[in-house]
């Protein structure tokens, strides 16, 4: 089921302390960037437009799946559909 149209993007307040620090500079020649990569435990956070070219480590239960550049076809997406929570079973080969 989708999100009503009434209600907002969910974004968490970890990534709403990034984009109100980025908002604070006054020099619009400075684009959002960090430091570093960011670990994100919210997998239901809304990927913005401001994170377009970040790097993202996403939790999948167990540990954490980096996420490369934040491209254009990821915005409106959420963090958790790019780090998969289950390990693709194998078969054991007959000899």
């Amino acid at each position: 089921m989708s999100r009503s149209l009434k209600k907002s993007f969910f974004l968490d307040n970890s990534l709403r302390k990034l984009l109100k620090k980025n908002n604070t500079i006054q020099d619009p020649s400075k684009k959002f960037t960090l430091e570093k990569s960011t670990f994100v435990w919210s997998r239901r956070s809304i990927i913005v437009p401001e994170f377009l070219g970040q790097n993202f480590h996403v939790h999948n239960g167990k540990g954490f799946i980096k996420i490369k550049k934040i491209s254009e076809n990821m915005i409106g997406h959420k963090f958790g559909e790019f780090a998969p929570t289950r390990k693709k079973g194998a078969h054991k080969k007959k000899k």
